[in-house]
């Protein structure tokens, strides 16, 4: 069955880092792709053409400039001849000029794989400030992220996300249990530098115990002294894709785990 991911609803990839700074441009959209499948190497097709060969999971691939439209796209078992028995898809992606989107393949709660694709904000940050979001795309239950053992974020659910925009600097943070206080991971701290929107997804599965954390920085967005707040232009920013995977002992930090973090509206496809 195929199936709309539309920007406007929000739908929403080995071990290492991969870094990239590209210029977005505004004449086009900006594509990065998150593998959150565990145990899985795939290929990516893109309207049909294969994009991602031996796709391995916890790697983050882009961004790619892109002119706004449609894409189809479909991810299959690695060295399929053609994406016309997808493992994932095919789902269509609409993709506006002068936006930035993160569409990731990973589980949904019930630990089957799916698709979503998210907008990311490139909104301008108030001087001295950092944005941070946390995606929920794993296979497990909702958590509480906390901060001084308070909660911050509360019952976040896969798919969903949340944002806030807090102090640059370290910030001190755990994960709980939904309803609870005792965390489950960390607390441990988290660098945010300012003017940077810093996305981290959990990714994996609780019950086979290979949760992970992934990390995107989106940079350039702080706001120039006496400027007046933009919105959604990012038109001049760069965006800066940091993924970081760890296992649930090596984590640590902001470890959301089993939880969290993706928001709005999420369609996801499988082809049956």
């Amino acid at each position: 069955m195929r199936k709309t991911l539309s920007a406007a609803a929000v739908l929403g990839l080995g071990a290492g880092a991969l870094t990239m700074t590209p210029a977005f441009a505004a004449e086009h959209a900006e594509l990065s792709v998150l593998h959150g499948v565990p145990d899985t190497v795939v290929d990516v097709y893109v309207n049909g053409e294969l994009t991602l060969d031996d796709f391995e999971p916890g790697t983050l691939a882009g961004p790619l400039e892109l002119p706004a439209g449609s894409y189809d796209l479909a991810i299959t078992a690695p060295d399929a001849a053609d994406a016309s028995a997808p493992i994932i898809g095919p789902v269509t992606a609409d993709l506006q000029t002068g936006t930035s989107y993160t569409a990731a393949a990973h589980l949904d709660a019930e630990g089957n794989p799916t698709a979503a694709l998210f907008t990311n904000d490139m909104s301008e940050i108030e001087a001295g400030k950092s944005q941070l979001t946390v995606r929920h795309v794993a296979a497990a239950p909702a958590v509480d992220v906390l901060a001084g053992g308070q909660p911050v974020i509360s019952g976040l659910e896969n798919p969903n996300e949340e944002s806030l925009t807090v102090d640059a600097g370290t910030v001190s943070a755990s994960v709980a249990a939904a309803g609870t206080t005792e965390p489950v991971i960390g607390p441990a701290d988290l660098e945010l530098a300012e003017g940077t929107h810093n996305i981290v997804y959990a990714w994996g599965s609780l019950e086979a115990g290979n949760l992970a954390l992934a990390v995107q920085t989106l940079e350039g967005m702080e706001q120039a002294p006496g400027a007046v707040p933009g919105g959604q232009s990012g038109l001049a920013a760069q965006e800066q894709d940091t993924m970081l995977t760890a296992g649930l002992a090596a984590a640590g930090a902001l470890g959301l785990i089993g939880a969290a973090y993706g928001a709005r509206r999420v369609l996801a496809g499988n082809r049956r």
